[in-house]
């Protein structure tokens, strides 16, 4: 039986954010309910409300308009792929398609920072994305570790404080 395609979101930018942060694709919870990060047991909201002020315990929308606010835009490196489940590792490689980066970037010309929610996020960029980016921007980015309760080899205060250090 062939694999799902699973399409990403739009991505949450105004046009004058600084930083970005990519994950890999939205898993099946985050696609269920339409939103980044859904899962209750991954860490980027609690990171965001640690590094970044984000209240926790706001709405969805408010939670993303304080990121904007912040000049941080949020997206992912697919734009869609195959896979089973909500794990990266599951995702079928030949299938993945990837984001405009081109538009994205020349839309956004102040992005300084790209921050890669995990591994899997910073291969697929790195193979994916890189290659075609201007010279200024090959460079600009940080793998960081995975918010997702699947990465447990680190912990909380570990992952946060390695995004705060990317992110500030």
């Amino acid at each position: 039986m062939p694999l799902a395609i699973s399409e990403g979101f739009p991505a949450i930018a105004r046009a004058d954010a600084r930083i970005l942060v990519l994950g890999s694709l939205p898993g099946q919870r985050s696609l269920a309910c339409s939103q980044y990060y859904a899962h209750p047991r991954n860490h980027f909201w609690r990171i965001a409300s640690e590094v970044l002020g984000v209240p926790l315990d706001a709405p969805y929308e408010a939670r993303l308009q304080h990121l904007l606010d912040r000049r941080v835009a949020l997206w992912d490196v697919c734009a869609a792929a195959r896979r089973r489940g909500s794990l990266d590792a599951d995702m079928e490689a030949a299938s993945v398609v990837p984001n405009d980066f081109a538009a994205f970037f020349a839309a956004h010309p102040a992005i300084e920072r790209v921050g890669l929610n995990g591994q899997h996020a910073a291969k697929l960029y790195r193979r994916l994305v890189v290659p075609n980016l201007p010279e200024k921007l090959r460079s600009a980015w940080t793998a960081l570790p995975s918010t997702s309760p699947a990465h447990a080899a680190m912990s909380f205060e570990q992952k946060r404080d390695a995004w705060a250090r990317a992110l500030l």
